[in-house]
């Protein structure tokens, strides 16, 4: 019974226990193999640069909802004939001036097309964050998938050391026998074949459990690790009982999955660039606001200094004499006006409401809704396909997940069968009763059926973490 009872408990033990020889803080366990990819995935940093890019065009159109507020300085020298800006005369003299210039403008109404922008512009954003959600549930499933690989690989080594340990135990048995003749030569060659058969089987499972780790690693972005150790998955996360139809899957998925978002985002999303576009066809009414101020230097102004009676060439005839004729003259002093009073005493304001009527532009707004109206279409069977091939998809994983979880009951029926055949082949074998072809025979079976057992249970486990990954349930 010694090789019966060994066999079942590498097959069923190491799968389902951790490995306790492991010290603390060394095996990686399934979350943080699934943190580290996140972390490191170049994709995620790209998806995510364009999610960063749809929330600034969101930003940009809530902005665009605000008034505009601009100034204009302008500082400058003129020589020559030219036109006083403080006065609208013509002088011919160096003059340095200076205007100031403020003014705003906001939309009152387009035909919507701002409104519908921002709401176009946020459908686009939520779609970004799902499409970066969906790459994060990709790359979680291509690190399970490795991680399970990895636990496979393991289980199929250990199950490779003990076939070849088996093999090892009856060629020195039967070295034993062979010096006292008391078998055959055949009989000795015979297992050192199968012993030369299993090291090289262990070899091969080692070196596919090399490539695993790598496959792991790279998943990661990290340097490979030859001595990578990862957690084992313990009996609970292994049931063998699913409690969710197809049915109840794919209602799941439509409700919560990544990519079924994403392509409902970006239909509403389009269907608002339809409305942003129709806008074009409606007249625009702004308000706006002006506020200017200037400075010259050739500015002056007179004060009046003194009145003083003068003569004049005029004269008056006052009996028969001619009396000239005094006027009073005004004497004033010319002076600079400061920066600061032309600032203030020049400013003028205005205001002003504008309407602007699209007559003929070229059939450009009716161009823009007809490519709208094409996006509009695309999105729209996008989001259709998105679903349909989800469906098929889920009716696929569903159908192979049944079919896996049959495949390792019936396996697991088979391994108890020939791990009876083989107890007995090798008790008759033992004892000289049986030929080395029958007794190869029963192990080759074995080794084949648990071969196939272990295969087929990180099959059925996969198959149910895809399923959940439909339903958005947690993976770990």
């Amino acid at each position: 019974m010694r090789p019966r009872i060994i066999l079942i408990l590498i097959l069923f033990l190491f799968i389902t226990k951790t490995y306790a020889q492991q010290s603390p803080g060394t095996i990686l366990t399934l979350q943080q193999a699934v943190e580290a990819a996140m972390k490191n995935e170049l994709t995620i940093r790209q998806v995510q640069t364009d999610m960063e890019t749809s929330q600034i065009a969101l930003k940009q159109a809530k902005g665009n909802l605000l008034p505009d507020l601009i100034g204009n300085i302008n500082h400058g020298m003129q020589q020559g004939r030219s036109i006083d800006p403080f006065t609208n005369s013509y002088v011919n003299q160096q003059i340095n001036f200076a205007s100031y210039n403020l003014n705003s403008s906001v939309t009152l109404f387009n035909g919507f097309q701002l409104l519908n922008t921002v709401r176009q512009q946020r459908y686009a954003y939520n779609a970004a964050q799902m499409e970066l959600q969906m790459v994060k549930d990709n790359i979680t499933m291509q690190v399970i998938l490795a991680y399970l690989q990895i636990l496979n690989a393991e289980d199929q080594v250990k199950l490779a050391e003990v076939q070849a340990g088996l093999s090892r135990n009856q060629v020195e048995r039967l070295e034993i026998l062979h010096k006292d003749g008391a078998i055959v030569p055949s009989l000795l060659y015979d297992l050192k074949g199968q012993l030369a058969s299993d090291e090289v089987s262990m070899v091969n499972a080692k070196n596919n459990l090399d490539q695993a780790r790598l496959n792991l690693s790279q998943l990661m972005n990290v340097p490979f690790d030859k001595n990578l150790q990862v957690e084992r998955l313990t009996a609970d996360q292994i049931s063998l009982v699913y409690d969710a139809d197809a049915e109840t899957v794919y209602n799941a998925a439509l409700g919560q999955l990544a990519i079924v978002k994403a392509a409902d985002f970006r239909q509403q999303s389009a269907n608002m660039a339809v409305r942003a576009a129709r806008g074009g066809y409606s007249p625009s009414l702004f308000l706006s606001g002006n506020f200017n101020t200037n400075y010259s230097s050739a500015a002056r102004t007179e004060t009046l200094v003194n009145v003083v009676d003068v003569s004049t060439n005029d004269y008056v005839v006052v009996g028969g004499n001619k009396v000239s004729v005094i006027s009073p003259q005004a004497n004033f002093s010319s002076s600079k006006i400061s920066y600061g009073s032309q600032l203030r005493n020049n400013y003028s304001t205005s205001v002003a409401l504008g309407l602007r009527i699209p007559i003929v532009n070229g059939l450009f707004a009716r161009n823009q809704v007809a490519l709208a109206k094409i996006n509009l279409k695309q999105a729209n069977f996008i989001a259709q396909t998105t679903r349909t091939q989800l469906r098929q998809n889920i009716d696929q994983a569903y159908f192979n997940m049944k079919g896996a979880q049959e495949r390792y009951r019936v396996l697991q029926e088979q391994v108890n069968a020939f791990a009876e055949s083989f107890r007995i082949a090798e008790v008759r074998f033992n004892a000289g009763l049986g030929t080395s072809v029958d007794y190869l025979v029963a192990r080759i079976n074995l080794d084949r059926a648990n071969l196939n057992l272990v295969n087929a249970r990180y099959d059925y486990v996969l198959r149910t973490k895809l399923l959940d990954y439909y339903q958005s349930k947690p993976l770990w």
